[in-house]
C-alpha cells in the first residue's frame, strides 16, 4: 500500500490521535503545568510502544523528561535521529482565543490549539510516517532514533548535557528536524541556515539610590541617560553594528545564494502593510530577505528604570538596564561576539557610572551544505509529494539544538519545516493546515525511502 492512501485511509484516526496530543497542557515554564508535561509524556510513551520500537525509554532530567524510542535494523544501513518537542508555550492571553487552547477545534481546514504548529504536530508527522513502515512492511527501510524533549521553549536547558553525556545512543548519519516554517502556501520548503543569538544583559549604576532631581540634579549622573547614550553607541541610524571587530567572520551571500534570494517570490510593500509598518528598516544596500536571514543585527529588546507610574515624580534613577540580542550569522561566534559587545559597552560607559553585563543566552548560527545526501534526499521527497521543486532558505531565528547537533554528530541535518509564519505560533488561535499534517506524513515516508536508497548497493 502506498503512503498516500494510507495516510487517507487512517485520515480521522491520525486527527484524532493529534487532537489527544494536543490536548495536554504541556507548558515547560510554569511549575502549574508539570502535571500537564508528565502526562503528555507519558501519553507519548504509551503510543510509541504500540510501534514495535526495538526500544524505548523516558530519560528524567532535572526538569522535564525527554523521550527516546529506536527502531534498529542493521550497523550497514543508514540511521536518522529525528527531534521533536513535545512541550508548548503558555496559552495566555486567554480572551483573545476562539476556543479553548487546549481543546483540540477542526475549523476552516485547520487544527487549533496551543502546540499545533509548534512541534506537536510537525513532529507527529515523523510518528505517523514510522507506523506506515511498521504496519505495511514491518519496519522502516532504514535505522531510525527519535528524539522529543520537554523543555524546548525554556531553551533546552538540559539537553546539551543529554547530548554529550549519549553521544554514542544517539550516534547517527543524519538528523531530521522539522521545527521551520515552509516559505509560502505549497512551497515546499527546505532551509539551511539558521542566525544565531547573543543575549545581554546591561545594568547601569550612578548612585546608591534614587535621588531627588531637584536636590542632585546637575550634581549625579542620571542612569537611563547614560544607558541611552551606551545603547545608542551600539549601532547606527541604519541598524549597522558599530561594535568594533563585530563584522570579522560574517560570510557574505555566494553568488548562487544572492540569485536564489532574489528569485523568491516577494513583495515588500505587502510585508511593511501586513507588519504595520511605516517603513522597512535596515541596512543600506541589503534588500529584506538578505536581512532577515543573512545579516547579523542589533536589538534592544527592553529597558527598565525610573519611574512610570501615573502622574509625575521628579526622580533622578540611579539605576537602569536593558535587555539587547545579537543575532549571528555565518561564521560569528557567539563567545566571541558577547566579549566584544561588553568591550565596546564599557568602553562607552562614562566615569560618572558603573556598568554590569551578564550574559543570559547564547547559539552559534548554523549552515548546512545543500549538497549532502540526505539534503538531496529530503529534496526528491518533497518534489514528489508537492508536484514542485522545493526552495532552499535561510531563517532569522535560532534553534539551539541545531547547532548543538551538528557540533555533537558531525552529520547532515535536515530542516524540513511543514507550518507556516502565520498560524500563530507562541501567539492565540495558533494551529496547523490539515492538508501539511496529513501530506508532511508522505514526505517523511518519502524521505525515509530515499535517503535509504542513497546507501544501496
Amino acid at each position: 500500500m502506498e503512503a498516500l492512501e494510507y495516510v487517507e485511509q487512517h485520515r480521522e484516526r491520525f486527527l484524532s490521535e493529534l487532537a489527544q496530543l494536543l490536548s495536554f497542557p504541556s507548558v515547560s515554564t510554569d511549575p502549574a503545568y508539570r502535571e500537564g508535561v508528565a502526562a503528555c509524556a507519558q501519553w507519548l510513551m504509551e503510543h510509541l510502544h504500540t510501534l514495535q520500537p526495538t526500544r524505548v525509554e523516558l530519560f528524567p532530567t532535572a526538569g522535564h523528561p525527554l523521550i527516546y524510542a529506536e527502531w534498529q535494523r542493521s550497523p550497514e544501513l543508514p540511521t536518522v535521529l529525528i527531534y521533536g518537542h513535545y512541550d508548548v508555550q503558555p496559552p495566555d492571553p486567554l480572551e483573545l482565543w476562539e476556543t479553548p487552547p487546549f481543546e483540540p477545534t477542526l475549523r476552516n481546514g485547520c487544527i487549533y490549539a496551543r502546540g499545533a504548529t509548534d512541534n506537536k504536530g510537525q513532529f507527529f508527522t515523523h510518528v505517523k510516517a514510522l507506523e506506515y513502515f511498521i504496519r505495511t512492511a514491518g519496519a522502516p527501510p532504514l535505522n531510525v532514533k527519535l528524539l522529543l524533549e520537554g523543555e524546548e521553549e525554556i531553551g533546552s536547558v538540559h539537553l546539551q548535557e543529554f547530548l554529550q553525556h549519549n553521544a554514542e545512543l544517539l550516534r547517527c548519519t543524519a538528523v531530521l528536524i522539522s521545527d521551520t516554517a515552509m516559505y509560502q502556501d505549497d512551497l515546499p520548503t527546505l532551509c539551511y541556515g539558521l542566525r544565531g543569538l547573543c543575549y545581554l544583559e546591561v545594568t547601569v549604576r550612578t548612585a546608591a539610590a534614587d535621588l531627588h532631581s531637584g536636590v542632585f540634579g546637575g550634581v549625579v549622573d542620571n542612569a537611563i541617560t547614560v544607558l541611552c547614550r551606551i545603547l545608542s553607541g551600539l549601532r547606527d541610524g541604519y541598524g549597522r553594528v558599530t561594535i568594533p571587530g563585530f563584522y570579522d567572520a560574517v560570510a557574505e551571500l555566494t553568488p548562487e545564494e544572492r540569485q536564489a534570494l532574489e528569485e523568491l517570490p516577494f513583495d515588500a510593500a505587502q510585508l511593511r502593510a501586513q507588519l504595520g509598518a511605516p517603513i522597512l528598516f535596515g541596512e543600506v544596500g541589503r534588500n529584506v530577505l538578505e536581512r532577515r536571514w543573512t545579516r547579523p543585527t542589533l536589538d534592544i529588546n527592553g529597558i527598565i528604570g525610573g519611574y512610570t507610574g501615573s502622574g509625575a515624580k521628579t526622580v533622578l534613577p540611579a539605576q537602569a538596564s536593558a535587555k539587547l540580542s545579537m543575532r549571528l550569522v555565518p561564521y560569528q561566534d557567539a563567545e566571541d561576539i558577547a566579549a566584544k559587545a561588553e568591550a565596546a559597552i564599557r568602553a562607552l560607559t562614562p566615569p560618572t557610572a558603573q556598568v554590569e553585563i551578564r550574559r543570559l543566552h547564547g547559539a552559534n548560527p548554523v549552515l548546512i551544505p545543500l549538497q549532502s545526501p540526505p539534503m538531496q534526499a529530503a529534496r526528491r521527497a518533497l518534489r514528489r509529494v508537492f508536484g514542485r521543486e522545493p526552495v532552499f532558505v535561510r531563517e532569522g531565528g535560532t534553534i539551539p539544538v541545531v547547532e548543538w547537533m551538528q557540533r555533537t554528530f558531525g552529520v547532515p541535518i535536515v530542516l524540513m519545516g511543514l507550518g507556516l509564519d502565520h498560524e500563530g505560533a507562541h501567539a492565540p488561535n495558533e494551529h496547523f493546515h490539515l492538508k501539511n499534517f496529513l501530506r508532511g506524513i508522505v514526505a517523511s515516508v518519502e524521505f525515509l525511502r530515499e535517503y535509504a536508497r542513497t546507501h544501496e548497493p
